[in-house]
């Protein structure tokens, strides 16, 4: 081959390989970059619709559980949520033979969807009846959370125990049902 063949067989090669990398770079990266941006979207709208699917089968056990916890909130009006709390503590302390010493209310507006009532409650008794009082507090219907407990003994036997509870409550302020 002579070399002004050779020449211009190399120079029409290196033109294709130039060609072929603007290409690549111009098109094909860029096309690559978006098909798999793509699949990765599809991958994500498929688990959103699992995911709907999944809410709307179990739409009305939701709907079900938003609305026991709608009833179970306290009321809007700071004094009738107080009275419905102190009254839960009387009859449950009653009920299990719980010595309630001290019962503290106090409101806190945390937003304007919501306020809680926290509560610091001392208590006395056996371990069996604070036992059974702290179950009522759990199950029982009014929307309250225990924060902390402190348990110590009240005499030298350990027989009656005092309990100290800090407990929040909570209150919408506009309920609405979803």
């Amino acid at each position: 081959m002579k070399i002004e063949n050779r020449q211009q067989v190399l120079i029409v090669v290196t033109i294709a390989v130039v060609g072929l990398l603007i290409v690549d770079s111009l098109i094909f990266e860029p096309v690559i970059g978006w098909y798999q941006a793509r699949a990765k979207q599809i991958v994500e709208l498929r688990a959103q619709v699992k995911n709907g699917k999944s809410l709307i089968v179990r739409e009305k056990g939701i709907r079900g559980h938003w609305g026991d916890m709608l009833a179970n909130t306290l009321p809007n009006k700071s004094s009738v949520a107080d009275q419905q709390v102190i009254s839960a503590f009387d009859r449950w302390s009653r009920d299990t033979g719980v010595e309630i010493t001290d019962i503290m209310p106090q409101w806190k507006n945390d937003t304007d969807d919501y306020q809680t009532l926290n509560c610091r409650v001392e208590a006395s008794g056996t371990l069996g009846a604070l036992s059974q009082f702290l179950y009522d507090i759990e199950k029982g219907p009014l929307a309250l959370k225990l924060d902390s407990l402190e348990i110590s003994a009240k005499d030298t036997g350990g027989q009656t125990l005092n309990l100290g509870l800090q407990i929040s409550g909570l209150s919408l302020v506009n309920p609405t049902q979803p």
